[in-house]
């Protein structure tokens, strides 16, 4: 973490006082690290958490000439290019255990986004957002992690099964850190600002065109 704030505020230096654009890339998730229940906006600020910090800084350029903003994508960016992301892993847990994991009832909700949408936001940003800005790339505004796990089985012919707390790290892994996170968050502040509006598939759709499944 220290080294992304170094690495910002070297930028900031360089760029100071130029009015050229700086983007940040963040994410929803911190909304629930930092306690914002129910769904999350670009407004909200949480007073600290994993990536607020890097956030704030960014954002913090506006008062030094730059145009500075920062985009919050969601934890699920999908679409036929993606091979290394949140979705490959919920895949790739799912074939290895034979079965398509969810936490607990599976009525936790996180956002997703297909990749297209979210890099014309980034274009539309990078074109015009105004300084001191927050972004949310947010397509699907939360989908739940059940619905997810259950389009999942059904493509590879393998249940969606509640994973019990105790198995929650064996099966998860590196996601057991925010698996179980409540993680709604809206982008109509972001549509109304840029009119951006997302056009492709939602995430469940996306699974559904089977392109995930195909070897």
């Amino acid at each position: 973490m220290g080294a992304d704030l170094s690495a910002i505020e070297a930028m900031g230096e360089v760029l100071a006082g130029t009015g050229n654009p700086f983007v940040g890339t963040s994410g929803t998730i911190p909304l629930a690290f930092g306690g914002v229940e129910g769904v999350g906006t670009e407004i909200d600020i949480p007073p600290a958490g994993p990536g607020i910090d890097a956030e704030n800084a960014v954002i913090a350029f506006a008062d030094r000439g730059i145009r500075s903003f920062v985009v919050r994508p969601p934890p699920l960016v999908h679409s036929q290019f993606d091979h290394t992301g949140y979705t490959p892993a919920l895949i790739s847990f799912a074939r290895a255990k034979g079965k398509a994991g969810y936490p607990g009832d599976g009525s936790n909700r996180w956002p997703a986004v297909h990749s297209v949408d979210a890099a014309r936001l980034y274009r539309l940003a990078l074109e015009g957002a105004p300084a001191g800005t927050r972004l949310h790339a947010v397509g699907d505004e939360g989908v739940r992690l059940k619905e997810i796990a259950e389009a999942i089985g059904g493509n590879l012919g393998v249940p969606a099964l509640s994973i019990p707390p105790e198995e929650i790290v064996d099966y998860f892994d590196f996601l057991t850190f925010f698996i179980s996170l409540d993680n709604p968050a809206s982008s109509t502040l972001t549509q109304e600002l840029l009119d951006w509006h997302p056009t492709h598939s939602g995430i469940v759709d996306d699974l559904n065109e089977g392109h995930y499944f195909r070897d």
